[in-house]
């Protein structure tokens, strides 16, 4: 697998802003975010998409859902609510070919329909 961006980032080769860090698992603030609070959780082992995770390895999804959630009850709003996303290839959305989770808060998010998902006003 070529490098990807987040590769760099986790190389510290690009600076960002890393707000959790395990031995599994790094995440930063989304460049682009599309809610207050937008940070991304990628694992520390390499694979493309969500599919190429072996299913007898399904800690590696679970350790960015629980450090999505850690993060969330350190920063305080974990109890208010928040919503983790995972894409998958191109018609779900995902532009980087590295498996990461989005994690959005920081305001009620609208409910996923045949519009798509929003905040709600």
């Amino acid at each position: 697998m070529s490098d990807t961006i987040f590769h760099k980032i986790k190389n510290r080769e690009i600076p960002s802003e890393i707000v959790f860090e395990d031995e599994h698992v790094f995440a930063f603030r989304d460049i682009a975010p599309q809610a207050p609070v937008h940070v991304l959780f990628v694992p520390k082992q390499d694979f493309a998409t969500l599919n190429d995770v072996p299913a007898d390895s399904p800690e590696i999804i679970g350790r960015l859902a629980t450090a999505a959630a850690t993060y969330a009850k350190r920063e305080g709003f974990a109890e208010n609510g928040y919503r983790i996303v995972m894409n998958c290839n191109g018609d779900g959305g995902q532009t980087v070919f590295q498996i990461h989770l989005h994690l959005l808060a920081g305001a009620p998010l609208g409910h996923f329909g045949a519009r798509g998902a929003g905040f709600t006003a």
